[in-house]
């Protein structure tokens, strides 16, 4: 690999493609990011790998029709992510049973059905929020998953949809996709959903947080692993939530400021593992960045996902600013993140 001005050589700092040293003492989910469309490609998922070891990650939303009809390969993925799991949506149990079995052959952990994605082009495909009102139907497609696989099959849904929100339609909804689908793992997304009248973007903000409820849902469900979304937005609010679930995702907030990944290990999973350094991770990325660019992938597709690393760090603005302008150049390379980086580490260097 090429070196630059002021760079040191990261020969320890690499994805790991094991749960690391606490494997099976923790549950898969206690600490995942949300799968979010258009964010949480294959670009991103390397990235965060190298913030935390542990963290479950999420592809983004893939239907069963892309991957049984598309011409891509919507199941690529690089052995690095793992702990990987893939989130489908979906509402026909045998195209949901036959998309598993696929993703168990390409060897995901787990496979996770969309019972939570608001979107008008999601409800017209039948799947996502509204499958909330076809309880039955859910734990069909979960019996399918789960008699075509070994791997883990879960449920991401919210607390209710439009008038059908209270606390009873809740664990009518949870109880029968447990007890007929055999769905041991819910992901909970502590708003309701809103059919029709409300954004997806507004789903995710309009309707309030019920996090009480959720709460509920574990003491009345004890024997299942319940994980809370929503809105958790530091490393300190997971540990409260996690003094009432088994696990915390965390979606926006990974993303745009992704430097609190790398608290989780030590935080969340008592690694002993150093905690990584913001600089050394994106030096580490370089390997990967030089394979991609030689497979014909543009640098501004994967620098998009690292903007928001120095988030209230000195430099970070120049930082951000130098790769919005530079990296979508024609021929752009890793010497365009290495300038960006320059903003940082000088920062740094004149530091007292």
């Amino acid at each position: 690999m090429k070196m630059y001005p002021n760079q040191e050589p990261q020969k320890t700092l690499q994805p790991d493609n094991t749960a690391g040293e606490n494997v099976g003492k923790y549950p898969l989910n206690r600490f995942s990011v949300a799968p979010m469309l258009d964010w949480t490609d294959r670009h991103c998922r390397y990235f965060h790998r190298l913030l935390s070891k542990q963290a479950l990650l999420y592809t983004e939303m893939v239907t069963t029709g892309a991957i049984i009809h598309g011409k891509g390969d919507y199941l690529a993925y690089c052995e690095e992510e793992h702990p990987l799991a893939l989130q489908l949506g979906g509402s026909d149990p045998a195209a949901l049973a036959h998309c598993a079995q696929l993703a168990q052959q390409r060897g995901y952990d787990e496979v996770n059905l969309n019972v939570g994605c608001p979107s008008d082009r999601v409800q017209n495909g039948r799947f996502g929020a509204c499958l909330m009102g076809e309880a039955q139907l859910v734990a069909d497609c979960v019996k399918a998953m789960r008699d075509a696989v070994s791997i883990p099959i879960t449920v991401k849904t919210r607390i209710g949809i439009d008038d059908q929100d209270s606390y009873a339609f809740l664990c009518d909804f949870i109880s029968t996709v447990a007890e007929q689908g055999g769905c041991d793992t819910f992901i909970v997304h502590a708003r309701k959903a809103w059919l029709s009248g409300l954004s997806p973007k507004e789903n995710r903000e309009i309707p309030p947080l019920d996090y009480p409820r959720v709460y509920q849902l574990k003491k009345d469900f004890p024997h299942l692993t319940i994980a809370i979304n929503g809105g958790v937005k530091s490393i300190e609010e997971a540990k409260n939530h996690l003094a009432h679930l088994d696990g915390v995702m965390v979606g926006r907030e990974a993303y745009q400021n992704p430097g609190i990944l790398a608290q989780v290990d030590r935080e969340l999973f008592a690694s002993s593992a150093m905690q990584p350094d913001s600089i050394a991770v994106i030096r580490a990325l370089y390997p990967y960045i030089e394979r991609e660019l030689t497979a014909g992938t543009y640098l501004g597709h994967i620098t998009r996902h690292i903007l928001g690393l120095f988030q209230g760090i000195p430099g970070a603005r120049q930082w951000r600013r130098h790769l919005s302008e530079n990296a979508h150049k024609p021929g752009a390379g890793i010497e365009v993140v290495e300038q960006a980086l320059q903003f940082v580490t000088r920062v740094r260097s004149e530091s007292p």
